[in-house]
């Protein structure tokens, strides 16, 4: 029969044992995180870009008729 501590350690080591889930989860939000901060400003500095590109064009277009 398993003593109280040894009961204790038992469970501690299948609750908490040697799985790194909990670390892989978090590292795997911090680089969807980093994605996405990245995507958003790319699309942010692209498209102040293509609008500026799209009103010049679209000015030049309006001036040649």
């Amino acid at each position: 029969m398993l003593t109280t501590y040894e009961h204790l350690a038992a469970y501690t080591r299948a609750r908490f044992g040697d799985t790194d889930a909990g670390a892989s989860l978090v590292e795997y939000a911090l680089l969807v995180a980093l994605i996405a901060v990245v995507c958003i400003a790319a699309v942010t500095f692209l498209g102040k870009a293509a609008s500026t590109k799209f009103s010049s064009v679209g000015s030049s277009i309006k001036g040649a008729n």
